[in-house]
């Protein structure tokens, strides 16, 4: 019940925590057959989780499932035959459904001037949805077009390179280990880029004007 409780209550929170959870595992998943089973797994849960969450905010939950099923059914098929190949087609579905739920968390958050637990939660959530979200946008970008980011070491970026890239990105952290080389590849980054600050001053800007509203009462 008190899982249930939870979940009702705060589903941006646990969103939240499942992909920070995630951050720490992602490196024992990459090295083993059995490790890439659990990597998709995961992402299933991961993908509930952004729908369980959508279904708190404006925006239409109904939606949020159209788009996280074919990426569910890709995910399973990777569970059980491990076809490698299919996770590029699955990151294209769990990239749009990522965006769709970092937009209705934000909608969530500016839909009034009262601050919920979960709407705190929900600030983490989007920045790290918004990084997932450009993550497996590389990861399409890299399979459309080999060695769009260097360093290639003979072969494409791992998955968690190109998270670590991603939120290096998203946080203008910009450490350059791993950069883009081809123009589509820098195009998105520099979206990311924009994205990131964009969201920064908008938090920033809220968390003001909700202090001196107070102020003001």
């Amino acid at each position: 019940m008190r899982v249930v409780a939870a979940v009702r209550q705060t589903p941006c929170g646990l969103l939240l925590l499942a992909q920070l959870l995630g951050v720490l595992l992602y490196p024992f998943m990459e090295t083993s057959s059995a490790g890439r089973a659990a990597f998709a797994v995961f992402g299933i849960l991961v993908l509930a989780l952004a729908v369980l969450a959508i279904r708190a905010t404006p925006f239409l939950s109904w939606v949020s499932v159209l788009i996280a099923a074919p990426a569910m059914v890709l995910l399973g098929v990777q569970v059980f035959t491990s076809q490698g190949d299919l996770f590029a087609w699955s990151a294209g579905f769990e990239a749009v459904l990522y965006f769709y739920a970092a937009f209705s968390m934000l909608a969530y958050m500016l839909e009034d001037t009262r601050v919920t637990t979960d709407e705190l939660f929900a600030i983490g959530a989007v920045f790290t949805l918004m990084a997932w979200g450009f993550a497996y946008v590389y990861v399409v970008l890299q399979a459309l077009q080999p060695g769009s980011f260097a360093p290639t070491d003979g072969g494409p970026q791992t998955w968690m390179d190109l998270l670590f890239l991603s939120f290096t990105t998203l946080s203008s952290t910009g450490l350059s280990d791993i950069y883009p080389v081809t123009g589509h590849a820098r195009s998105v980054m520099m979206l990311e880029q924009v994205a990131g600050v964009f969201y920064i001053a908008m938090v920033v800007t809220r968390l003001v004007g909700l202090n001196a509203a107070r102020a003001r009462v």
